[in-house]
């Protein structure tokens, strides 16, 4: 069978070693780009033949998160709008298949792959703000909507939507409510649930309906803060109404510098133990600092065991007081020295440093395996010796940057896929860190969500119990299991324990990118 022009010219493109995996995927009869299904040719009735996606080179782009598995949909939907949204949720629904949504694809814990093949749902063209209301401080937008975006058209409303990922430039706000996103400024303001008041959201079937509305509070059972950070497997949202908060009078950010990470992390609770909550507080390890400084300019200096990002808002008052507390109870944790930002230009210089890490990180290495762990900020020093010391005995190289007032964790491993046994091995080496949390009191996530990632590890922190009762709720949304099957729950229909390499046949060869 012959392979499209398309798809010889992007086979060309990649590196030899891939070459001939890809023409294989792309000759065999599964893979045909000029076969097209019933379900296909159903979706493509109801949303439009440019609104679905199936050919091979097509679907290339959606096999993958921002996690290290992948996974082949059978379609992918690009809506534009709720009612095709449900469209595709009962056309799937006909034909028995899975419905995975998806938004910007930047999940580390693979929770945007269709490990069962079926329709992708893809919200990124539905990216509208729908309302801002001043006066009620709350605003209705669309599931794609990038999180920066937002915060831009607030900006003029002397407004905020608190929660805030590092990721924020192209993480989408339904992506956020999927896995109940925190970001820096969790540690005063709380989680995108904290900030979620009501989602219109599509049911398995395709029946539409709202959870929660414009208030604060509304009776019942709260089936809203249910929803929020259950990752697709209870329905998709379709439309958010979000919570805003006024931009505070003052801001101070602060740079402490630290020759060691465990100076840096007894810091953090000696400002707490001070009864100053920051607005934020962050802290990045010298592996970080040497990658991200000669990128970025952010002034980290590069023989620092660890730096601190410290950020006070308030009043003028509060604010002045706040950041007194904060440089004295760093210089009483052997902090060498205490930067404040002067002007708006270095404040900027020193969050780009922050929320640029990741990226940073990513272009010094073949690959990233990113963790997202949570422990008690009195246990912090301990857990990332030992999280060092666990990725040294494996091979790896680690850097860590993190929200280090709530304890949030971020590990990341730096591998190089194509050597023989080293994705295998980053993965044992994320359980065991995983489970460094668990045994600290703390938890397996603290806002990139379970996934399929790490559903396994679910009964370490949950009884049995526990689980069979969040089974139940998932079971009172979809009774059948086709909402984003084998994510969050470590048991489900068709799927097996474990990670990736135990799903087929959608799931790809680990470590293979194309």
């Amino acid at each position: 069978m012959g392979i499209s022009e398309k798809a010889e010219l992007f086979i060309r493109s990649v590196p030899n070693t891939d070459r001939a995996l890809l023409a294989q995927c792309y000759t065999s009869p599964s893979m045909s780009s000029t076969e097209i299904s019933p379900l296909v040719r159903d979706l493509q009735a109801a949303l439009g033949a440019d609104r679905v996606l199936h050919a091979p080179e097509d679907l290339l782009a959606y096999e993958y998160d921002a996690s290290i598995e992948h996974a082949v949909p059978d379609a992918v939907v690009l809506p534009i709008n709720t009612e095709q949204v449900a469209a595709a949720a009962r056309i799937a629904d006909q034909y028995g298949v899975a419905v995975v949504p998806r938004g910007s694809g930047t999940g580390f814990a693979g929770g945007a792959l269709a490990v069962q093949g079926g329709v992708l749902v893809v919200l990124t063209a539905m990216n509208q703000i729908r309302e801002i209301d001043v006066d009620n401080r709350i605003a209705v937008v669309e599931p794609g909507l990038i999180n920066l975006q937002l915060q831009d058209a607030l900006a003029p409303h002397g407004l905020v939507y608190a929660p805030d990922p590092s990721s924020q430039r192209i993480c989408t706000i339904g992506g956020n409510v999927g896995t109940n996103s925190g970001g820096p400024h969790t540690l005063a303001h709380g989680s995108t649930v904290n900030h979620i008041l009501g989602m219109e959201i599509v049911l398995p079937g395709g029946r539409v309906t709202w959870l929660g509305g414009r208030q604060v509070d509304s009776p019942g059972v709260d089936l809203r803060g249910v929803f929020v950070g259950s990752e697709g497997t209870l329905g998709i949202v379709t439309a958010i109404c979000v919570r805003l908060v006024r931009k505070n009078e003052a801001i101070r950010t602060m740079l402490a510098v630290f020759d060691t990470i465990d100076d840096a992390s007894e810091a953090v609770s000696e400002v707490i133990r001070r009864r100053v909550v920051p607005m934020a507080m962050e802290m990045l390890d010298q592996e970080t600092i040497r990658v991200v400084e000669p990128r970025v300019h952010a002034g980290y200096p590069l023989d620092a065991g660890a730096v601190l990002l410290i950020e006070v808002e308030g009043t003028a008052e509060t604010v002045a007081h706040d950041a007194e507390v904060v440089v004295a109870a760093c210089k009483s944790q052997r902090a060498r020295e205490v930067r404040i930002a002067e002007e708006e230009s270095e404040r900027e210089a020193l969050w780009e440093g922050r929320k640029s890490a990741i990226g940073a990180l990513g272009s010094t290495s073949p690959a990233i395996y990113l963790l997202d762990g949570v422990v008690p900020r009195t246990r912090l020093p301990e857990v990332l010796r030992q999280v060092l010391e666990r990725s040294a005995a494996a091979g790896f190289r680690c850097a860590n940057m993190f929200h280090a007032g709530d304890g949030n964790l971020h590990p990341t491993v730096l591998f190089d896929p194509q050597e023989e046994g080293a994705t295998e091995r980053v993965l044992e080496l994320g359980g065991e860190i995983m489970q460094l949390c668990v045994e600290a009191g703390g938890s397996i996530t603290g806002e990139h969500g379970v996934g399929l990632e790490k559903r396994s590890y679910m009964s370490w922190v949950f009884s049995d119990a526990d689980l069979e009762a969040m089974d139940r709720v998932r079971i009172a949304f979809d009774p059948v299991g086709l909402f984003n099957p084998c994510k969050v729950l470590p048991t489900g229909h068709g799927c097996a324990q474990g990670h990736f390499q135990q799903i087929e046949p959608h799931l790809q060869t680990p470590g293979v990118y194309v």
